[in-house]
């Protein structure tokens, strides 16, 4: 998804604006890092703030296309008002710019461990060696066949986020019913 833009102005720079749904930065630049280290990042991105100061917001490495050879820009925005780092690309070129590109990052399968897991591996380890499904483990330390059973009976695990202030059929209790010390969130 195409959420912003770079061109080079009069003077050379490369200026810019990245823009979505709930991030809006009207003011941004694109400075060269100078460096020997092969692996730091082509451009630093600065953003103007509130204050008219251009203040660091992320990097930008130089990446080329596996497969047409395209030289391309790699990297993230982050800022402690952001809740995630926001990945971004930039394709183009110095004489037209560069569109800036987002796309949502993958999940990947993690084992029990915290290991990354393969489709293959993930779909040939979902099997124990007596034949059950082990793809979901069973809760309370049950069979795989008893979980079921005891939701079916009515019990149900506490989500740890207390009572709540709704009726079951969503109507708010009032404030005068609730606990003196209860906050609801």
């Amino acid at each position: 998804m195409n959420i912003g833009e770079f061109k080079r102005n009069a003077n050379g720079d490369l200026l810019g604006s990245i823009a979505s749904v709930s991030i809006d930065l009207p003011r941004l630049g694109l400075r060269p890092v100078r460096s020997d280290n092969e692996r730091a990042p082509a451009f630093e991105i600065m953003a103007l703030n509130v204050a008219r100061r251009w203040v660091q917001v992320g990097a930008l490495w130089e990446q080329e296309s596996n497969t047409s050879g395209e030289i391309f820009y790699q990297g993230r925005l982050e800022d402690p008002s952001f809740a995630n780092p926001l990945p971004i690309m930039l394709f183009g070129d110095d004489v037209d710019g560069f569109r800036v590109v987002w796309n949502r990052p993958q999940q990947v399968a993690r084992d029990m461990d915290g290991n990354r897991r393969s489709r293959r591996n993930r779909d040939e380890d979902d099997t124990d060696t007596t034949g059950e499904d082990m793809a979901f483990p069973p809760l309370g330390g049950g069979t795989s066949e008893e979980a079921p059973k005891a939701r079916r009976r009515g019990k149900s695990r506490s989500t740890g986020f207390g009572d709540g202030n709704a009726t079951e059929n969503g109507a708010l209790i009032p404030a005068d019913q609730l606990a003196d010390d209860y906050v609801p969130c």
